[in-house]
């Protein structure tokens, strides 16, 4: 098995665990189910994000930091954020783009989408301009330019 079949294997089950209940044992949620707790990837979000978000999403996350806390983002911006998982830090981000901003998520596994577009739907970021958008990563080909520099949007 290689191992980005191994990966999204991975990912795929801690969405699963999620969507019936659990946690994902990793980011935001590891002292739940089980998981041991660790200082440095537990409590990432204070309760004036995790408030404006599905509880899923905080449950979900797999990150080892929030990088919604460290980006300036402005209205009207575009965001990306690469290995979007359950769509915390899309919804976040989508927030504070406001209505004339986009926030993206892409991600490898269709659990994990299907997850953050539930997680989307429950969110009800409005108006609808501002919805956040989830994509599938479908090659190894990658959607961004390869130099940062030309990048015209945030990488969170």
């Amino acid at each position: 098995m290689e191992i980005k079949d191994l990966v999204k294997e991975k990912y795929g089950q801690a969405a699963l665990r999620v969507a019936t209940g659990g946690s994902s044992c990793c980011g935001a949620s590891a002292a739940l189910d089980g998981c041991s707790s660790d200082p440095i990837t537990s409590n990432l979000y204070d309760s004036s994000q995790t408030g404006q978000i599905p509880e899923e999403a905080v449950l979900a996350s797999l990150g080892c930091g929030n990088p919604t806390a460290l980006a300036q983002l402005n209205p009207g911006e575009t965001v990306l954020d690469l290995g979007s998982g359950g769509g915390i830090d899309v919804l976040l981000s989508a927030r504070r783009v406001g209505p004339t901003g986009k926030a993206y998520g892409l991600d490898m596994t269709d659990e994990m989408l299907a997850l953050a577009r539930e997680n989307q739907r429950k969110a009800s970021v409005k108006p609808a301009s501002r919805m956040p958008s989830f994509s599938r990563v479908k090659s190894k080909a990658s959607p961004c330019p390869a130099t940062p520099s030309m990048w015209s949007f945030p990488i969170v």
